[in-house]
């Protein structure tokens, strides 16, 4: 324990995934806490996507981000990670876990979507709200990709003073990421340490099946008080949370 009263943590490697419409960017607040305790993060912008939007086309889908993030572990030859996904990113879970055996040392969902074999994101938004992303498709995203509409910023609960640093960072999503069903083996993601970190001011309606099911499974299951963009509206304690997580 430090001097001051903090609980010091062993240095852990961190890959922070972002959502939707995000990028690697989001994670910079916590990225420096994270690394001024002496850890080691990566915030990979997944293709299209953050700075990497240049690179959107129609064909991207979730194994193309599946393997952006085996590309990431492979290069950089981590192994001992604490892996966590945010929002979308969630998705990813069973195929990454399943392509990055022997490096994973836990995975975490921040607000993620939990998906089974064979479904898609959409199975698990409420029906109204995956026709609303379907019509946003077709209406104003040529009909395979979403538009980073101002919507968006009222629907994850972003405070009014960090909107316009939000909304003008916000990428163009293909439809495909949330069309396209994941397939993998169950088995080497639930022998993972999982954690769901569920976000309560405000929850977010389209989690509550994948909070259900994280529940149900017995996972670990943490709060925290603040909107879905939880890395941005609570930094400190977002990464607070992770290390605790990451050390049991």
């Amino acid at each position: 324990m430090a001097r001051d009263g903090r609980v010091v943590w062993p240095v852990a490697t961190f890959v922070l995934v972002h959502g939707a419409m995000h990028g690697g960017w989001c994670w910079a607040q916590v990225r420096r806490r994270l690394t001024a305790a002496g850890h080691e993060v990566f915030t990979p912008s997944l293709t299209g996507q953050g700075e990497r939007r240049d690179a959107l086309t129609r064909e991207v889908g979730p194994a193309t981000h599946v393997r952006d993030l085996t590309d990431l572990l492979w290069f950089e030859d981590l192994t001992d990670v604490h892996m966590v996904l945010h929002s979308y990113a969630g998705v990813l879970a069973g195929p990454l876990a399943e392509a990055a055996i022997g490096r994973l040392a836990s995975l975490t969902y921040l607000a993620g979507f939990v998906v089974e074999p064979g479904e898609c994101l959409l199975d698990v938004e409420p029906s109204r709200v995956a026709d609303r992303y379907r019509q946003l498709a077709r209406d104003q995203g040529e009909g395979w990709f979403l538009p980073p509409a101002p919507a968006f910023l009222e629907q994850w609960g972003i405070p009014d003073d960090r909107r316009a640093h939000v909304g003008e960072r916000l990428t163009a999503f293909p439809l495909r990421c949330q069309t396209e069903p994941v397939h993998y083996a169950p088995a080497p993601l639930t022998a993972l340490p999982l954690t769901y970190l569920r976000h309560t001011r405000p929850p977010l309606e389209s989690l509550d099946l994948s909070y259900a099911r994280a529940v149900r499974a017995g996972w670990d299951i943490r709060e925290i008080a603040c909107g879905h963009d939880v890395m941005l509206a609570e930094p400190d304690r977002t990464a607070e949370l992770l290390e605790a997580i990451a050390h049991g």
